[in-house]
């Protein structure tokens, strides 16, 4: 075929391809290799027609076919290596990809490509240098920017992550994903308003993204904003209801909000969509605990270990259950998975942990986690680490500090003020709350003399002082926990409900309640109580009135562990599904000689248990007063 016809067919099939119009050119590009088999140029866009067509494996033969004719074309190197990646040949494709670059070594695209290879292969810093070269030659490289933020972010390099989806969003402002992306990272680092604008923004740019409207939903739920997150997630799934994230995550939402049946309903819609997504088991578990059926809850962990053995949540829920059960043989081994859960910040101290030997001549990290309670309940253990022989350092937050630094066990305290390891020297390690499963506690070996944390002697005067025209009966009361935990609307009642106790008129009501929830009491004026919120500047303050008081109820907060710690008679009124710690049926703790326990008898039934608060005090206060009037 002349020259020239062969140049005007070429720019006709060209021009057909351009244009979309894929059969036209594919014939017209068949048709000169079946005059001309060695038409490069015809073999190799016949080749890059069948790549967008997604036909790999004919494309890897047009690819093949001109480079045995041009063995320095770059540009088809780098496209076979695509047409290989999509054929899942990652190992030949790399090679091609740095043939090509080997022969035009600015060659962005096949940097780029290179770098999704490795980012497949899970070779990520490969991965990064590959990102970083094409971006160094195509500075616009929008994908680019948004595929380096990715591998980043998975190389937990948060800020640098966010630095990428950035300049994305820069280059390409109405970058859905790259918003969303970024509001994934700025939550994982705890920025969740910033988080939210970012998701908002992106269903701006997509009314449909599902995922950006189930990442909001996530972070309005991270806020305890959990009718803003129920709001969310069923627009996510208003526009896929078969979306299995949203429906699982609707189902953590309604939870939260003690709508048990509506989360029920929606994990087993979760299982029904996709039968081994593991989360869904061990959310449908939990509710299953929460209604009582601790065998039911611990075939659904069970079955989300089974499928994914390495998820911690489904670990550490299973060893609550077991807890809760009094099986302790299964239930402490399993309780260290909490430490691998996103909810616990896992530190690197870069010393060995603990294992219960011999501490003689070495210094030993003892560190707390979870909340105040959590601390003021287990640090009873620190005298029997402090019994093998070493220097016993332990490290709680500020508000603790004052309580605790005379304790037994505790040579030296220290304040913990961020994520990051303290710098002092130290031998070895452990958290807290691994210490009763490293001791092999039961029922019967809890380490039970009370009181081992003391009241400071100048502040109980203070407050002796400050009571002591109160002939009443004192009884300090606190009715709703941290509302950041997560079990906080289950576990807290309303002031509301002490209403019924204030009928007895030889008492006199002292609140030991911090943080917004204090403001309930300008709502009930009736209840007549004496508000001491903003003169209990931390624990210290608060164990101080203690003990100047007769008695304290409260809700399963750290101000019920403070009292049984000190040895003050406690009430601790409890939901149907209470923490492990206060096991199932009984009316007395273990933990704390001075605690009686209340328990709903209902789920949410607050006002039963007050009842029998009620029925219970009023011999108390008979006692104690020869002129008891109700």
């Amino acid at each position: 075929m002349p020259e020239i016809k062969t140049n005007t067919l070429i720019q006709e099939a060209y021009q057909l391809h351009q244009a979309g119009m894929l059969t036209k050119a594919e014939k017209l590009y068949n048709k000169l290799i079946k005059e001309q088999p060695n038409q490069i140029d015809a073999l190799f866009l016949l080749g890059t027609l069948n790549l967008q067509q997604m036909d790999f494996d004919t494309a890897c033969r047009f690819f093949r076919k001109t480079l045995k004719l041009m063995p320095d074309h770059a540009i088809a190197h780098c496209n076979l290596g695509t047409s290989l990646h999509g054929s899942g040949k990652l190992e030949e494709a790399i090679v091609s990809y740095k043939k090509s670059i080997s022969l035009r070594p600015e060659y962005a695209e096949a940097h780029y490509n290179l770098g999704n290879a490795f980012k497949e292969q899970g070779q990520l810093k490969k991965a990064v240098e590959s990102y970083t070269q094409a971006i160094l030659y195509k500075q616009n490289y929008v994908d680019a920017y948004y595929n380096l933020g990715n591998v980043l972010r998975s190389l937990h390099s948060p800020d640098k992550a966010v630095d990428s989806y950035k300049k994305a969003i820069m280059l390409k402002p109405d970058y859905a994903m790259a918003h969303c992306n970024l509001g994934s990272v700025l939550q994982e680092l705890g920025k969740i308003d910033e988080a939210i604008v970012c998701y908002k923004i992106a269903t701006t740019f997509r009314s449909d993204y599902v995922m950006a409207y189930c990442n909001l939903g996530a972070a309005y739920q991270e806020l305890r904003k959990i009718d803003k997150a129920i709001t969310v997630y069923k627009k996510a799934l208003s526009l896929n209801p078969d979306f299995v994230l949203a429906n699982c995550n609707l189902g953590s939402a309604l939870q939260e909000a003690g709508l048990l049946d509506e989360a029920k309903t929606c994990y087993k819609k979760t299982i029904a969509l996709n039968p081994e997504y593991a989360m869904a088991y061990s959310n449908l578990g939990s509710i299953y605990q929460e209604f009582g059926n601790i065998d039911k809850a611990v075939e659904n962990y069970d079955q989300a270990i089974s499928l994914n053995p390495d998820e911690p949540t489904a670990h550490k829920n299973k060893s609550i259950a077991l807890l809760l059960n009094e099986n302790f043989i299964e239930g402490w081994p399993e309780y260290e998975w909490r430490l691998k859960t996103k909810t616990n910040s896992l530190r690197d101290f870069l010393k060995p942990r603990w294992d219960g030997s011999s501490l003689s001549g070495n210094t030993i990290l003892v560190h707390a986690e979870q909340g105040f309670g959590d601390t003021i309940q287990f640090v009873r253990y620190l005298p029997m680490v402090k019994a093998q022989g070493g220097h016993v350092i332990f490290e709680c937050h500020d508000s603790l500090l004052r309580l605790l630094k005379n304790c037994d066990g505790i040579d030296r305290i220290i304040e913990r003020s961020s994520h990051t390891v303290p710098d002092i020297h130290f031998d070895f390690h452990i958290p807290l709350l691994s210490l009763p499963g490293l001791f092999k506690t039961t029922i019967d070996s809890i380490p039970s003399d009370v009181p081992y944390v003391s009241v400071d002697a100048g502040l109980s005067e203070k407050w002796r002082y400050r009571l002591s025209n109160d002939s009443k009966y004192k009884i300090g009361i606190v009715w709703a926990g941290n509302p950041l935990f997560k079990n906080y609307n289950t576990r807290s009642s309303s002031l509301s409900d002490f209403a019924a106790l204030a009928e007895i008129r030889e008492l006199s009501l002292y609140s030991l309640q911090k943080g917004s929830s204090t403001l309930e009491k300008d709502n009930i004026p009736e209840l007549s109580i004496k508000d001491l919120s903003k003169e209990l500047n931390d624990f210290a303050d608060t164990a101080a009135v203690m003990s100047n008081l007769d008695l304290v109820i409260s809700t399963d907060t750290a101000v019920v562990h403070l009292a049984g710690a000190i040895g003050k008679p406690v009430w601790t009124l409890l939901h149907s599904a209470p923490d492990w710690r206060w096991w199932l049926k009984r009316t007395d703790s273990p933990w704390y000689p001075s605690m009686r326990l209340f328990r709903q008898k209902q789920l949410n039934d607050w006002t039963g248990v007050f009842e029998q608060v009620k029925e219970a005090l009023v011999p108390e206060c008979r006692l104690r007063n020869t002129n008891f009037q109700t």
